[in-house]
């Protein structure tokens, strides 16, 4: 990290911790229950749509809002920026995991889950965001008033994470994601990558460590977030990671770079079936309800036992 950019990055150090009553903790990383599970979780996405709090009251988040301060913005695309965020030293997250974000007179809080990894937090005492243009308060603050040494309050909550210990038995990641989605499955994609390189650097002592596939879904290749570090770290790792981009409304000619990558259409049966094993897969989901329902019924009448279908709606 260049040096003007680490020494931005670092906090006052009047940067402070305090605590929060913790809502009663419950998971947010959904199981598939049963036949009747996908209509009953339909609620989530009525017409009134649900502020943050509301909407995660009954999930597990941390006891702990931490100070903190932007750093870095980045473009991500034309309706994205991606935030660098350093924070307090205790903090702490797993991958896949987001934060309650509190920003200074702006009386609404975000829900927005870290795209990056906890290698990062732990490299460069940083975490990244990457949010969607919204008129809604949290988001619209990023897109319209956030500047570098803009200071926030974050939480860090969730249960839907991948975090696997040494002596855990290796798994096979299916990540598949939709629009903005991808957050919180590129974090984990990431968190793997760190994984795998800790595990070259012991000669295999470390971690076993499974494949992960990535299957990104958006309307259009402009809309792929992180494509390119996505297809370096398949390219470090060709034999454990892999991924397919997949456009709903391409209008122009593919990069000739992406164009191996990518398909035409949604992610279909035939796609899903190459990298399911009923043994050996979890499978994390994330994206809007209808696109999770659809792909959870698949993925079950693949053979895949309910209880490997983790899935996260956040509209």
């Amino acid at each position: 990290m260049p040096v003007a950019m680490r020494v931005s990055c670092l906090l006052s150090a009047t940067a402070r911790s305090f605590s929060l009553s913790c809502p009663a903790a419950g998971p947010l990383c959904c199981r598939l229950l049963g036949p009747g599970s996908a209509v009953s979780r339909r609620n989530m996405s009525s017409k009134r749509q649900m502020d943050h709090l509301e909407r995660t009251s009954n999930n597990y988040r941390q006891n702990t809002l931490y100070s903190a301060q932007v750093c870095g913005i980045i473009n991500e695309s034309e309706a994205v920026k991606r935030l660098r965020i350093a924070v307090h030293p205790d903090f702490t997250f797993k991958a896949g995991q987001w934060v309650d974000f509190f920003i200074p007179d702006v009386e609404k809080v975000g829900g927005f889950s870290m795209c990056s990894s906890p290698g990062l937090l732990q490299r460069e005492g940083v975490v990244e965001l990457a949010v969607k243009y919204a008129k809604h308060p949290p988001a619209h603050w990023v897109h319209t008033t956030c500047t570098v040494g803009s200071k926030v309050a974050m939480r860090v909550g969730g249960e839907f994470f991948f975090d696997p210990s040494p002596s855990e038995p290796s798994v096979d990641l299916l990540l598949v994601a939709g629009g903005v989605g991808i957050n919180p499955l590129y974090s984990i994609m990431l968190h793997t990558a760190d994984l795998l390189r800790l595990n070259q650097a012991s000669g295999g002592r470390d971690y076993n460590i499974g494949s992960a596939h990535l299957c990104y879904s958006a309307r259009n290749t402009q809309e792929l977030l992180f494509k390119s570090s996505i297809i370096e770290a398949c390219r470090e790792f060709p034999d454990k990671l892999s991924c397919d981009f997949h456009v709903t409304q391409q209008s122009t000619d593919v990069d000739l770079q992406l164009l191996p990558f990518v398909n035409h259409g949604r992610i279909s049966e035939e796609v899903l079936r190459k990298h399911v094993d009923p043994q050996k897969t979890l499978c994390y989901l994330c994206g809007p309800p209808p696109m999770i329902e659809s792909i959870s019924k698949t993925l079950m009448d693949l053979g895949l036992p309910k209880d490997r279908i983790l899935f996260e709606k956040w509209w």
